[in-house]
């Protein structure tokens, strides 16, 4: 598409201009014969206005080169830089670049002083990628004086440079490789050994210390000497996670250590990539599904770690929502969908007592045939409300109510902990850890 250009006198023309207007008016009241001298000032400025246009870089030579990220992972800095040359002659005078962006990045500085250089110009910016979706490079101004510095000459580039924005798949490697290793010391250890687990795997020589009670009496007695059964974890199990991406999911959670902002989605997202990569390193099925005020997404659990790929591009389509959540449409059509025994992972969170009580009925109905992990998000901001001394009577209530929707927030946790839900109500930095924790405990105890 092609640039725009706009030329307009700097606020140095314009001033030096405006004060031939006074001069004027006085010389017309005062001598009458001379006004003309103020009024050859102001046609003086003028034409010294059109000759530093006319000697100005010319706006064709000034060719923006855009070197910009491919892609990107939510709540990342990317560096943004902007070369442009220009032939021998007179070179631009104050270079300024201004890059505009649509909301699913943040642009600093707003403005950027050009450093020149022989025969060309170097600006950087720093683009924040604030949310997951398409994020998109707008437009570029690019302006700079005459060597008179009387006027601006200004280019305005459309871009459209599109590039992804992704959930950080980067820490979901190197968190899953260091929890991989054999000296792990973070979390749990995934690769169960022989031993473990209820699938039979083969017979060893019974040992001093192994349980009597997995003794083969018939083989034993066949090759006679003692013989025990040794099993393993199974495998192929399916887990789903769903994704609750009503308005309330759309709200920042705060990392307390670092400081890190990112929507609860986005948290949630991470979570749940970690735990696919983990789970698919170890034999299981992922899927996904998502939903707000109904169902919009739902892709079957596939196997084998080849499919990360895939759950990462799909995870991509799950987008932030203004609308309230639907929870009796929502899980009531994912029960529909499963047709086998599943481990649900459900993303959400709640504020009032009649919401939550949608979801605890419909929660009830999951349970009957598949395991749920319930993954809340601690509100470290009402913790802290409560917990700060109250210096004056609005503190002091606003203190009281949190106090009181705390309260009913935790009634309906252990409500859901008796009806026999995986409940976790984790904060920003320990979420991740905690939903794959849980995971291996349930492993572990081959209740999936």
């Amino acid at each position: 598409m092609k640039f725009r250009t706009q030329t307009y006198p700097t606020r140095r023309a314009v001033f030096t201009a405006a004060l031939g207007l006074p001069v004027t008016l006085i010389l017309a009241l005062v001598v009458p014969d001379l006004w003309v001298l103020g009024a050859g000032w102001v046609a003086a400025i003028l034409g010294l206005v059109a000759l530093d246009a006319l000697l100005a870089t010319s706006v064709p030579r000034m060719e923006p080169s855009i070197d910009a990220p491919g892609s990107g992972y939510v709540g990342h800095d990317y560096d943004v830089r902007i070369t442009t040359e220009f032939a021998a002659g007179v070179p631009p005078r104050k270079p300024e670049l201004r890059l505009t962006a649509n909301d699913r990045l943040s642009v600093s500085p707003s403005t950027a002083q050009a450093g020149l250089g022989d025969g060309g110009m170097l600006a950087l910016f720093n683009i924040r990628t604030e949310l997951r979706g398409t994020a998109e490079l707008e437009r570029l101004w690019t302006r700079w004086q005459g060597p008179l510095g009387l006027v601006w000459r200004q280019r305005i580039d459309p871009l459209l440079q599109e590039f992804p924005v992704t959930s950080d798949t980067k820490m979901v490697r190197d968190t899953a490789a260091e929890i991989f290793t054999k000296d792990a010391n973070i979390g749990q250890k995934l690769q169960r050994m022989r031993g473990d687990g209820t699938e039979f795997d083969g017979l060893t020589e019974f040992m001093p210390g192994m349980d009597k009670r997995s003794i083969d009496w018939k083989h034993s007695a066949r090759h006679g000497t003692l013989l025990s059964r040794e099993f393993r974890t199974e495998r192929n199990h399916n887990i789903v996670f769903a994704f609750d991406t009503g308005h309330i999911m759309a709200e920042a959670a705060e990392d307390v250590e670092t400081g890190e902002s990112m929507t609860k989605l986005d948290r949630a997202l991470n979570a749940a990539l970690l735990m696919s990569f983990v789970s698919l390193k170890i034999g299981d099925k992922v899927g996904l599904y998502a939903f707000d005020e109904k169902p919009y997404l739902y892709a079957p659990a596939i196997g084998n770690t080849r499919s990360f790929s895939q759950i990462r591009r799909v995870s991509a389509k799950i987008d932030y929502s203004n609308a309230e959540t639907n929870f009796t449409l929502g899980l009531s059509q994912l029960a529909q969908n499963l047709q086998r025994r599943t481990l649900i992972v459900v993303f959400t969170d709640f504020v009032d007592s009649t919401q939550a009580e949608l979801m605890v009925e419909n929660m009830a109905r999951l349970l009957k045939r598949h395991i749920v992990i319930f993954v809340a998000f601690r509100n470290s901001a009402l913790d802290q409300l409560i917990e700060r001394p109250a210096k004056t009577p609005e503190e002091a209530a606003a203190s009281l109510i949190g106090d009181g929707l705390m309260r009913e927030r935790d009634l309906v946790l252990r409500r859901l902990m008796r009806m026999g839900v995986n409940v976790i109500d984790a904060d920003a930095d320990t979420l991740n850890m905690k939903v794959l924790n849980t995971y291996m405990m349930l492993k572990a105890r081959n209740a999936i």
